[in-house]
C-alpha cells in the first residue's frame, strides 16, 4: 500500500521546538516533491514549506528563519524542523507528495492552492503551541 505518514506533533510552549516527520511507504521520495500544509481551526489551509524534485525549497513568510525542511533519503523521510514556535503556529500539519510530472511552479507562494494536486497525503499531526 502507498502511504504517507506524518508524525511528531505535540504540545509545546511558545519559543519551543518540534520536528515533524513525513515518511513514505510503498513509494520513494525520489522523483517526488514534498510539501507541508497546515490548517488551524476556523482558518484556511496554508502552504508552509516544500521541497521540489530539483532540491529547491520554499518557506511561507511567517515561518522563514524558524522552520527548516530537510530529508533523509535512507529513511524515505522528510522532516520539518520548527524552532521558536508561536501560538499562531498551532494547527494540524499535513504532508503531501507530488510526482515530477506535476511541474515545478507548485512549490512556491501558491503552494496552498496545490493541496489537491498532490498525489499522496498523510494524516495530519496536531501541533499546539501554548502562550
Amino acid at each position: 500500500d502507498v502511504q504517507l505518514q506524518a508524525s511528531g506533533g505535540g504540545l509545546v510552549q511558545a519559543g519551543g521546538s518540534l520536528t515533524l516527520s513525513c515518511t513514505a511507504s510503498g513509494f520513494t521520495f525520489e522523483g517526488h516533491g514534498i510539501a507541508w500544509f497546515r490548517q488551524a481551526p476556523g482558518k484556511e489551509r496554508e502552504g508552509v514549506s516544500c521541497i521540489n524534485t530539483d532540491g529547491s525549497k520554499y518557506y511561507e513568510d511567517s515561518v522563514k528563519g524558524r522552520f527548516t525542511l530537510f530529508s533523509d533519503k535512507s529513511k524515505n523521510t522528510v522532516y520539518l524542523q520548527m524552532n521558536n514556535l508561536k501560538p499562531d503556529d498551532t494547527a494540524v500539519y499535513h504532508c503531501g507528495a507530488v510526482s515530477l510530472g506535476y511541474g515545478s511552479r507548485w512549490c512556491g507562494p501558491t503552494l496552498a492552492s496545490h493541496y489537491y494536486g498532490m498525489d499522496y497525503w498523510g494524516k495530519g499531526t496536531l501541533v499546539t503551541v501554548s502562550s
